[in-house]
C-alpha cells in the first residue's frame, strides 16, 4: 500500500530507476512524489515500487538522501 511519506523506487519512465517519496495520494490511480534528482510531479501507482519504509519528515529525508 502506498501512502504519504513510502519511499518508492520508479520502475518505468524517464526516472527509472530513482528513489522517491511520496508526497500526496491523488486517487487510487495517481500520486504526487519526488526524489533527490525528481522535481514533484504525478506518478501512476502501477510504476512505483514500494520498499516498505514510510517517512515522516519528507523535506529531511530528501536532504539525508543528498
Amino acid at each position: 500500500m502506498i501512502v504519504k511519506g513510502s519511499v518508492c523506487v520508479v520502475t518505468a519512465g524517464r526516472y527509472a530507476g530513482e528513489t522517491v517519496v511520496v508526497t500526496e495520494v491523488i486517487d487510487d490511480v495517481f500520486v504526487k512524489a519526488k526524489g533527490r534528482r525528481v522535481k514533484e510531479r504525478r506518478f501512476n501507482k502501477r510504476h512505483l515500487l514500494p520498499t516498505g519504509k514510510v517517512v515522516e519528515n519528507i523535506d529531511k529525508y530528501l536532504e539525508e538522501l543528498a
